[in-house]
């Protein structure tokens, strides 16, 4: 049987792992890992930004929670339910219907989780080029119905999937109707998506690299959020390449000439693919000492069974610019860029 609606087969038979798979036992362990490690991780992320969402009004955490969201329902959908539950543990296919209706929800997990990054990068894109103007156009109410609208609309235009071919048969015949569903994945998923990361991150480093060399302010700073992003753009374009060159190999070429190294390569790319959403934790991390900070006092309050001690909360009708050309040494610029929202999140003045 299929192993995923998506991602390739490990078990094609419970009996047969060592010959079906090249790599083993190991795209168990893998996932395995993959789901104890990611799922843990991704849920630290949403509570840290819910509660740098609380203290500062920034549209790119809510695009960052949402991203971290849409990751826990790939790792759960895809790697518990699909691999793990249905392949390892029940060694059986789901019922027909419930099979069908987990493959639109596990399509529309994995298109959440790459196009809740597009409006980030727009995110930053203005605020890194269009700083003055940033909050008339990204705020906290409009910020919600884009995440909204972005759920919505990949669990929409997953529907068409619940035709998706079983392309890792070895028998496989290709259709017209199976080449433009794969098509449609293929470049909503990563052709469009990578073509909107390269323009506008493009855009974003020419102008941070201008303005250094124009303007060196002391205590200059490019901002956190922004490298955030331009990490996050890079490792996906890398690491979802070979999937995408995987499944468009497995639509024309038929019969395989070797199959055993086919399956072996398509095994890899699906586990790099996958490893996108685990990451991320990591990232902010790395990046961020905010975030480090944050998450190494809530393990401790974790692991000692501790209260949290309280944090300083800034008024929600109270938001700075987020714009990377805000630093200490230029702090006394902040009051022209103070704004004043309403109760939905909505500016509606602007201090002077």
């Amino acid at each position: 049987m299929e192993h995923s609606h998506i991602f390739d087969s490990v078990f094609d038979n419970s009996t047969e792992l060592s010959r079906d798979c090249a790599l083993g036992f190991l795209p168990v362990i893998y996932y395995s890992a993959l789901l104890c490690l990611g799922l843990p991780a991704n849920i630290l992320t949403v509570i840290i930004l819910s509660q740098l969402v609380s203290r500062r009004q920034k549209s790119s955490y809510n695009y960052l929670l949402a991203l971290a969201a849409a990751d826990i329902l790939v790792l759960f959908l895809i790697v518990f339910v699909d691999f793990l539950l249905e392949d390892f543990v029940l060694r059986r296919p789901l019922p027909p219907t419930l099979d069908k209706v987990m493959q639109i929800l596990e399509f529309s997990s994995i298109h959440t989780s790459i196009w809740i990054t597009v409006p980030l990068t727009i995110d930053r894109y203005i605020a890194v080029c269009h700083p003055l103007k940033y909050h008339t156009v990204s705020y906290p109410a409009r910020t919600r119905k884009v995440i909204v609208t972005v759920y919505f609309t990949c669990l929409l235009t997953s529907v068409p999937y619940f035709w998706w071919p079983d392309l890792w048969q070895e028998k496989y015949n290709s259709t017209s109707v199976h080449q433009i569903l794969v098509w449609a994945h293929c470049v909503t998923v990563y052709l469009v998506p990578c073509s909107i990361f390269f323009v506008l991150n493009s855009i974003i480093i020419h102008k941070l690299q201008r303005r250094r060399s124009c303007f060196r302010l002391r205590g200059y700073s490019t901002g956190k959020t922004t490298a955030i992003l331009l990490t996050i753009t890079t490792i996906f374009a890398i690491l979802w390449a070979p999937r995408v060159v995987m499944i468009l190999y497995h639509l024309y070429v038929s019969p395989i000439g070797n199959p055993r190294l086919v399956h072996l390569v398509t095994d890899v790319a699906n586990m790099l693919a996958l490893l996108n959403t685990g990451i991320n934790f990591f990232l902010y991390c790395f990046i961020s000492k905010r975030f480090r900070g944050m998450a190494a006092a809530m393990l401790r309050a974790f692991f000692r069974c501790q209260k949290q001690p309280n944090q300083f909360y800034t008024n929600h009708n109270f938001s700075i610019t987020s714009s990377p050309w805000i630093s200490p040494a230029n702090s006394h610029c902040i009051k022209m860029l103070v704004y004043q929202y309403d109760k939905n999140g909505k500016p509606v003045r602007i201090s002077s």
